[in-house]
This record gives C-alpha cells, sequence and structure tokens, in this order.
C-alpha cells in the first residue's frame, strides 16, 4: 500500500491516477496511522513553499513525514513535496522546510530569452546507479514546472540535473529518501517507468 499524503496540494489525483494506472494499491489521506501503515509514501505538491509548510504543521503531518523518513520507509517527494523536504526556500524566508536532507530551494534568475516559470519538457542526466531511474536511458525528457530550483548540500544525494539557466539538481536519492523537482505523474512512459521503480523498490 502506497500512502500519498493530503495536504490539499494540487497534483494530488493526477499522482493517485498515475499509480493506480500502474496497479498500485494507495490511498489518498492525512491520517497519521493510515500513512504509518503504509508500505510507501508520497508528498506531491503544486502550489508555495510557505503555504505548504503551513498546511502540514497545522494537520501535524510535518511530523508525521520526518517520522517516515526515520523510519527507513520509502519516502518520494514530487515538485513541491521535493522543495519541502529541504531546510529553506528563497519564496518564503524565514519558514523552515522539513530538513529531511540539506540543501537550499533557490530562486531561478531571469535571463534573456527564457521563460519563468520553467515549464514544458527537459532532458535530464541520470546517474547510472539511481534507483528509481532504473532501466531508463541517461537523457530522459520529463515534465517541468517551477520558478525555484534545487541546490543539493551533498553531490552524493543528486540522482539527476538539468540546465535551465542554471544547473538544477532534478532529482535526489539518499537512502530511503527520493525525490523529484519535475512530475513523473505528467511525464508519460518515462515519468510511469520512474514511479513503477519507486513502488517496486
Amino acid at each position: 500500500m502506497i500512502a500519498i499524503v493530503d495536504y490539499d496540494a494540487g497534483n494530488i489525483k493526477s499522482v493517485e491516477k498515475a499509480l493506480v494506472h500502474l496497479g498500485e494499491e494507495c490511498i489518498t489521506t492525512r491520517v497519521p496511522d493510515e500513512i504509518y501503515k503504509a508500505d510507501k509514501v508520497i508528498l506531491p505538491g503544486v502550489g508555495a513553499f510557505g503555504d505548504a509548510m503551513k498546511r502540514l504543521n497545522d494537520f501535524g503531518l510535518a511530523e508525521v513525514i520526518k517520522n517516515v523518513a526515520l523510519d527507513n520507509k520509502p519516502l518520494l517527494g514530487i515538485c513541491l513535496g521535493l522543495q519541502l523536504m529541504f531546510e529553506s526556500s528563497d519564496e518564503m524566508p524565514g519558514v523552515a522546510g522539513l530538513g529531511i536532507l540539506k540543501g537550499k530551494i533557490l530562486t531561478i534568475p531571469s535571463k534573456d530569452g527564457y521563460k519563468i516559470p520553467h515549464m514544458g519538457w527537459n532532458s535530464i542526466s541520470v546517474k547510472s546507479d539511481s534507483r528509481i531511474f532504473k532501466d531508463m536511458p541517461d537523457t530522459p525528457y520529463v515534465y517541468f514546472v517551477h520558478s525555484y530550483y534545487l541546490k543539493a548540500e551533498s553531490e552524493e544525494d543528486v540522482a539527476a540535473s538539468t540546465e535551465y539557466i542554471v544547473h538544477i539538481h532534478a532529482a535526489v536519492e539518499h537512502g530511503n529518501i527520493f525525490a523529484c523537482q519535475f512530475h513523473p505523474e505528467k511525464s508519460g512512459d518515462t515519468g510511469l517507468t520512474i514511479l513503477k521503480n519507486f513502488c517496486d523498490l
């Protein structure tokens, strides 16, 4: 059973739909016991960093997600879900993230000829030993929608990266913790393969 954390984020239904398409048993919930009982947990997200952290705290879910991470249970963050796993974000200075991994979320700088938010299909460079990119090409195309990007403290945590104005850490893996800045649930067969790899861990 896979628990999708429900904190009123924008892409919850599309993540659920992708998992159902893969034949996975899943539940969308904000009940701590249901999250703790799940085999794996997904933290999705579309929206603002500060608002999201407030909702996670108001629902009592911030501590639950930290406990899941400490319990060595596979945990996947998607888009804003990735950003929330880190320490802070330029989007909302002074608001602490979950701090599960070390790193900062920075503003994508403006540059002539480039649009922000970074929206659309981009190739990513994948590390050969990545578990969630198993059996995939070295530079698959995935779908992004974001105005802020991850700069992880440890390069060893970076599973995939891309270039859009700056060097972007597009995915991370650290023990039982996984996260993607892009949207696997909107990235066609490539994204479904990533989700399937996570489900099969």
